[in-house]
């Protein structure tokens, strides 16, 4: 199989691709983007659709398969977009999602410790990295605790972008009162106007990030692909383990405040579902889809970091309170990943109504997964990114065969990649599990 194309190949414009694409389906964009729609919902909602939908994820693929540097998903949005159009209509899955992009610029500027980027603090290609480390130290949960935004601003961010140093002079903002002219004072120095000169610089860029990105829901949908609800932006209230550990503590950090200091950690968490449920929208129903929220905790809370007895005591009542207001907000269908294994955690969700979930699993076993779960959840997975990666097409194959034959019975089942953000995903192989769906999957 051909992988490498040149830039004149996938910088090519909308009209010839919608062309391309009714010639070979022989209907049109507007057709196969109902037909691939209706697919994914009546998964999504225990329906049984005509066949088993399969979904392609991820930007880097798309740029090994267009031979483009994995720098561009942060450089060079037109041809990162159009590598992943070219992709999907070479292909031709159900749905797209997962798209992982960024201002590049902009995160140069702000010069970030946090997130390190292909083409910034990383070789052009490789995929982006989290650099973990404890941004919110152990003696200052009083002063989170106190005044989180005031946290944030004069010690969070300063630590995870450089660029903001300057913020740590600043006072306690609550100390700053009512008179504008005590604040303004603080931002009569150099480092100040430096630091407003950045910010500025920074907005520019992402600006024009953002008006070279477009709105790429509605170029796919122009030629024929609809978003996998999964990763359509959305509201719902995310649960916040997760993301106090990966941002703030680090796991090493929480991982010693669950002994030492559980009380305090407690607090923090139940601060940051506060402050998600303040910012949570209510749901908004298209049509007749159903309105698919986010109420799900990553990786941080799976069997590999987590004993049931600290999933239970850290986890879960945030997260069931999570759960519990999105439904209140109108979400009549919740998308989750269960990142790593979440074998032990299964039988949590077994008391909801059918249809109420739209996970993704990433390790677990999908077959106990589909006994445990199937009454009321769709399953979305787990194709193995290490076979993608390094077996063959006949492999990848008889796995999503097997995967339809215990998996697939009666609806319910979306098959795509175990995980995204890799790189090394062989073209051919994510051909071969797009083909299967097609030859195996037909109810």
């Amino acid at each position: 199989m051909e992988v490498e194309k040149s830039r004149e190949e996938i910088l090519i414009d909308d009209g010839e691709l919608r062309e391309e694409i009714q010639k070979k389906h022989g209907k049109s964009v507007e057709e196969l983007y109902q037909e691939r729609e209706k697919r994914l919902y009546d998964a999504i909602t225990l329906k049984v659709p005509d066949r088993v939908p399969v979904l392609f994820c991820g930007t880097y693929p798309a740029c090994k398969y267009a031979g483009i540097p994995f720098s561009s998903v942060y450089y060079d949005a037109p041809a990162w977009k159009n590598a992943l159009k070219r992709m999907l209509v070479d292909f031709a899955p159900d749905g797209w999602g997962n798209i992982n992009s960024g201002p590049g610029t902009a995160l140069d500027i702000l010069d970030s410790n946090y997130e390190w980027h292909p083409g910034g603090k990383l070789p052009p290609d490789l995929p982006h990295q989290i650099n973990e480390q404890e941004y919110m130290k152990e003696d200052e949960y009083d002063l989170f605790l106190l005044d989180p935004s005031d946290y944030i601003i004069r010690y969070w961010m300063p630590r995870v972008y450089n660029s903001m140093k300057p913020l740590t002079k600043l006072p306690p903002l609550r100390d700053l009162g009512t008179n504008a002219t005590v604040f303004a004072t603080f931002f009569d120095s150099p480092e100040f106007e430096q630091f407003a000169r950045v910010m500025k610089q920074a907005g520019q860029e992402k600006k024009k990030w953002d008006k070279a990105v477009g709105d790429l829901e509605q170029e796919m949908a122009s030629i024929g692909f609809p978003p996998d609800p999964f990763w359509k932006m959305g509201g719902g209230v995310m649960p916040p383990f997760s993301g106090f550990s990966n941002s703030f503590r680090g796991f090493r950090g929480v991982g010693i405040d669950m002994f030492r200091r559980p009380d305090k950690l407690k607090a923090a968490l139940e601060k940051f579902l506060e402050f998600r449920i303040f910012q949570a929208k209510p749901a908004v129903h298209e049509d007749d889809k159903p309105a698919v929220g986010g109420a799900g905790e990553s990786h941080r809370v799976s069997d590999e970091f987590l004993s049931v007895k600290q999933f239970e005591e850290f986890v879960w009542p945030n997260w069931k309170r999570a759960i519990e207001t999105t439904f209140e907000l109108g979400y009549d269908v919740i998308r989750m990943f269960f990142e790593g294994r979440r074998d032990n955690q299964l039988e949590y969700f077994t008391d909801f109504p059918k249809g109420t979930f739209y996970i993704r699993i990433q390790e677990s076993d999908m077959v106990r997964a589909k006994e445990i779960l199937g009454h009321c959840a769709c399953l979305c997975g787990n194709v193995p990114v290490t076979l993608l990666s390094t077996g063959s097409p006949s492999e990848v194959e008889e796995y999503c065969k097997k995967l339809i034959q215990t998996c697939g019975k009666n609806g319910g089942l979306i098959i795509t990649s175990s995980t995204t953000g890799y790189g090394e995903i062989k073209p051919e192989n994510v051909k071969a599990m797009i083909d299967s769906a097609e030859k195996y999957g037909r109810y």
